[in-house]
């Protein structure tokens, strides 16, 4: 009797675990996505850009469903995509800015 009230506390507490942690992953993405807004990635980089919102709405979907592993695992699709998207987006502009700067060699 003792050992399933014990499992039946363990499996209680962690049937909370996936709210939670889904809502973790879904920040984590919306703060990455917000990082490669503010670098450019819109522009500069548009495929990492697209993926990266779409996988963040998709996540959104799953959870909603209460799928909150789909969730968690688009999430961090969305994660990822941004981060490569904030990390092209900054080195496209740092290679505008080094283009401009530097002088042309004379033909």
């Amino acid at each position: 009797m003792k050992r399933l009230l014990v499992l039946l506390a363990v499996a209680g507490a962690l049937s909370g675990c996936g709210p939670i942690k889904s809502t973790s992953h879904l920040l984590d993405a919306e703060v990455q996505i917000q990082a490669a807004r503010t670098a450019g990635a819109e522009t500069l980089a548009p495929y990492e850009w697209t993926a990266a919102n779409l996988y963040i709405h998709k996540a959104r979907e799953e959870v909603s469903y209460s799928d909150y592993q789909s969730g968690v695992d688009f999430a961090e699709k969305a994660a990822r995509y941004a981060a490569e998207a904030r990390e092209k987006a900054l080195a496209v502009a740092n290679d505008n800015t080094d283009g401009a700067a530097s002088p042309r060699p004379n033909p």
